[in-house]
């Protein structure tokens, strides 16, 4: 079901960007890499493209890929698929 995986991949992206904003160093580096700014980043943050740029910047670093993926006790490539639904959705 489409939407189904939209829906979940969404909440995955969600839950990685809390995740990723939960570390200072981290959610400045996702800032600098992304372009974006905070007040984006929170009118944006529910949007498939800034979800998706979101799950691209973890996919790019490993380490942070792996430890994402380990705080949302999710397997790293849920993280991967997720983020191939978000920019094909």
């Amino acid at each position: 079901m489409p939407g189904h995986d939209t829906s979940h991949a969404e909440a995955i992206a969600l839950q990685a960007l809390a995740w990723t904003l939960g570390d200072p160093a981290r959610a400045d580096r996702l800032l600098a890499l992304t372009g974006l700014d905070v007040p984006t980043l929170r009118a944006r943050a529910g949007e498939r493209t800034t979800l998706a740029a979101i799950l691209g910047f973890l996919a790019q670093h490993e380490p942070d890929l792996v430890a994402c993926a380990d705080a949302l006790a999710i397997p790293p490539h849920a993280l991967i698929a997720a983020h191939a639904t978000m920019e094909n959705a």
